[in-house]
């Protein structure tokens, strides 16, 4: 079983940006809590990172016939790219929305997610334990 992983913007800065809301966990902290999960789960796990709306797609469709299934982090993008939303409802895997931070307990304007629209399912506000959480639900998901 393979799994993309897509981090979306500004998650470059984790560990160092409001740390009040996403921790001292970096991205490569993040990464790492995937890849030991993923390893005790069987499962082998492409982990990308990119500021670029563009780049988000063209990962997903990347995926397309080498992937199972994916886990995004859209970051901001999740609240504004129908782009990205349409992305996820054209390409044949599942996906699963993560967000480190619980996007209902925050601005009104981070509580909706276009994207989420069109994911298979959300895990938010748990840190880094979103993506475990995610990754679980998504092999169970594949498994059925």
């Amino acid at each position: 079983m393979k799994i993309l992983v897509v981090h979306g913007p500004n998650l470059n800065l984790l560990g160092s940006r409001e740390l009040s809301v996403y921790g001292t966990a970096t991205l490569d902290d993040v990464n790492a809590v995937i890849s030991r999960e993923a390893k005790t789960l069987g499962v082998d796990v492409e982990i990308h990172q990119t500021q670029r709306e563009g780049e988000i797609i063209e990962l997903l469709h990347s995926g397309i016939g080498r992937v199972d299934g994916a886990l995004l982090n859209p970051a901001a993008y999740s609240h504004t790219s129908r782009a990205i939303a349409d992305a996820i409802r054209a390409i044949p895997y599942p996906v699963v929305e993560v967000h480190l931070s619980n996007i209902h307990a925050r601005e009104q304007w981070r509580r909706e997610s276009v994207t989420a629209e069109a994911a298979r399912g959300l895990v938010a506000g748990f840190g880094p334990g979103s993506y475990v959480a995610a990754l679980h639900a998504l092999r169970s998901v594949l498994e059925a």
